[in-house]
């Protein structure tokens, strides 16, 4: 619970193809104009810089959609930029998300050129069949490929895998992650498969052609994962992330410590603390709307609003418990302006699902599996 630093998020919009359980913001283009797009978040990081957040910025992420899919230049340009207006940490922690294909792996060296020094692969699954019914477009072979490039480019390396597939059984996933955790450098993400409704694989499972694992299974992934991934030294410092010590994502931290970051690009959030008050910000979704936005008037974003005492102690809640290390009680009263109703613990306490430990309040590793229902009984 150390200072949450100041983060940057850029957010690429475009993907090859867009994945069938995928409800992000992302979008399919034949063509981007690559040059037009990098003055555009660049004015936006320009005009973000005149609401006067405070910097250095201690870590830059760049998201998506599939960011592989930028210009290096592009993400040159932005690092550049953002170390203009608000300066960068000595130990700035810049990441870009990428997905494995060959092309995109062989750009590796001049992301690393602009000043990335962070790479989150893609991978989601280490076998063929179930890597084309996600509707992902490389091979168990590329992915393997790109991570080694990647290890011998970065500093850092994470992947992610998404669990309890259609049709995973317990044993093939223990053995799955067993050869993860050989692959994996020092950080991992795990993600179970859950369905958005508005994506394909929500409308196929409300016809019933496409069958999760059920919940008893899933759960014992989830206990399964949280096992094998600390006897390998790779500790679940976040509900779905795991990391050796000192490995963690900042960027992520900062959001679940509740620190102050920008947001450009479509559909992109933002939380600052302008004149004593925490202000959520929003941009424009679509990406054509965006850029002509950004083209005409310096940014794209639609929305400065001003939270209120409560809802920032409740949001600081609600991000802060996703994190094993729990949520300052102190601190929710400095955001929320009252003392945390301590009472609210008490029944979570006796099924032993949360715990107050001095000033800290965490959800127990009992509680984690229901982490929502947790969180939603001590912040309602």
């Amino acid at each position: 619970m150390s200072d949450p630093g100041f983060g940057i998020y850029v957010h690429w919009p475009f993907c090859a193809a867009k994945c069938p359980y995928c409800d992000f913001n992302s979008y399919v283009a034949g063509g981007v104009d690559h040059a037009a797009w990098s003055t555009a978040l660049v004015t936006e990081l320009e005009y973000n810089a005149t609401l006067k957040p405070k910097g250095p910025a201690s870590s830059i992420f760049f998201g998506g959609g599939t960011p592989s899919l930028m210009d290096p230049k592009t993400v040159g340009d932005i690092i550049e930029t953002a170390h203009r207006l608000w300066g960068l940490t000595n130990d700035c922690e810049i990441t870009l998300e990428a997905n494995p294909t060959s092309v995109e792996a062989d750009k590796f060296k001049a992301f690393a050129a602009a000043g990335v020094g962070r790479v989150s692969i893609g991978v989601q699954a280490l076998n063929d069949p179930d890597l084309k019914a996600l509707g992902r477009m490389h091979s168990v072979k590329e992915a393997l490929a790109a991570y080694d490039l990647a290890r011998n480019t970065f500093g850092r390396v994470s992947f992610d895998l998404i669990y309890a597939r259609p049709g995973q059984s317990l044993a093939q996933w223990e053995a799955e992650l067993g050869s993860a955790l050989e692959l994996a450098a020092d950080h991992l993400s795990m993600y179970q498969l859950t369905l958005e409704p508005g994506t394909p694989f929500y409308d196929l499972n409300k016809r019933g052609n496409l069958i999760l694992p059920d919940e008893d299974i899933s759960a014992d992934m989830y206990e399964l994962t949280q096992e094998m991934t600390r006897a390998a030294g790779l500790y679940p410092y976040e509900v779905s992330n795991h990391a050796r010590p000192g490995a963690e994502s900042l960027h992520n931290l900062t959001y679940w410590r509740l620190g102050d970051y920008v947001g450009v690009g479509p559909g992109a959030h933002g939380r600052l603390t302008l004149e004593g008050r925490r202000v959520a910000t929003e941009t424009i979704l679509g990406p054509d709307d965006w850029l002509k936005a950004a083209q005409a008037a310096g940014h794209g974003m639609t929305t400065k609003t001003a939270l209120s005492p409560m809802d920032s102690g409740e949001e600081y809640l609600l991000m802060c418990l996703r994190l094993e290390e729990g949520a300052s009680l102190t601190r929710f009263e400095a955001l929320a302006g009252q003392a945390f109703d301590v009472s609210r613990v008490a029944p979570m306490a006796e099924d032993g699902l949360a715990i107050i430990e001095g000033d800290v309040l965490r959800v127990t590793d009992k509680g984690r599996p229901v982490l929502n229902a947790v969180i939603a009984a001590l912040v309602v």
